[in-house]
């Protein structure tokens, strides 16, 4: 008898208690744009690694996410004004920390890119910025931190610096001898190549050039502050630091890159 009460109360203590499982009130809304092979957009939609990580997610959890395509130097507007739930895929930086909660979820580092050449090295953003001869070309939106910001800045007072919209756009820049150097994520710009035959033989010429000022830091997403409630926020970070802890991350890049492309500009946590 005393088996079957204890059993009973059991149960009933169980369907009292709240789940253990992250639950989302509503859909969370992510803008994207094309990132590399981090996030792809195509006939089929919105695709690649952090797309892909999300959606594994809400099949397990009770959150469901819902992409829209955006412009990338629109992604940070829309996030600073509280109209993008999730930043993904983002660096951390001093900026976006007054707008979000940061969950980091693999290492990366943005590095000095061109086509192999016979130049000396480049062995730091002062050296980028005395080389005046050099044109450079970047994504606008991109954002490495303050060092990468005051490298925008001080470029474009030369007159060297253009953007583009995407990895690919300036791939072509490349290719064509249009710009000299970007600066980036390498997986970010490979990515971009894969199966685009006007670039993709450049694939195996470039040439990468860590810069001291862009040291390895954290990549990952952003939880907005004002977009997103407290529980929701609550459960959106266990879901994404659940996928980092279990190696999921990791994996995924893995499935889209090939062996051996991520060694300069990403590591698992």
């Amino acid at each position: 008898m005393h088996t079957k009460v204890n059993l009973w109360l059991g149960l009933l203590a169980l369907m009292a208690s709240p789940s253990s499982h992250a639950q989302c009130s509503r859909a969370i809304l992510v803008p994207v744009a094309t990132t590399g092979l981090s996030v792809t957009v195509g006939a089929d939609g919105v695709g690649g690694v952090y797309p892909d990580i999300l959606r594994s997610v809400s099949a397990k959890e009770a959150c469901t996410f819902t992409f829209t395509v955006v412009p990338r130097a629109r992604l940070e507007v829309m996030f600073e004004s509280g109209k993008a739930d999730l930043l993904i895929p983002a660096s951390k930086t001093p900026r976006r920390d007054e707008h979000g909660i940061f969950v980091p979820m693999i290492y990366s580092r943005a590095t000095l890119i061109s086509v192999g050449s016979d130049r000396p090295a480049l062995r730091s953003i002062q050296e980028l910025l005395e080389r005046r001869e050099l044109r450079v070309a970047l994504v606008r939106g991109f954002d490495y931190g303050d060092a990468y910001q005051e490298m925008i800045r001080e470029l474009g007072k030369q007159g060297r610096l253009t953007f583009d919209v995407d990895a690919n756009s300036i791939a072509r820049k490349l290719a064509a001898g249009m710009a000299d150097v970007t600066v980036m994520a390498p997986s970010i710009l490979l990515g971009s190549m894969v199966g685009d035959a006007r670039v993709e033989h450049l694939a195996d010429k470039l040439r990468y050039e860590p810069l001291p000022e862009l040291p390895w830091g954290d990549s990952g997403a952003y939880i907005s502050k004002t977009a997103v409630g407290a529980e929701d926020r609550a459960a959106l970070r266990e879901l994404l630091e659940g996928a980092t802890k279990s190696g999921a991350v990791w994996k995924a890049f893995l499935r889209y890159y090939p062996p051996g492309s991520l060694k300069d500009s990403i590591r698992p946590r």
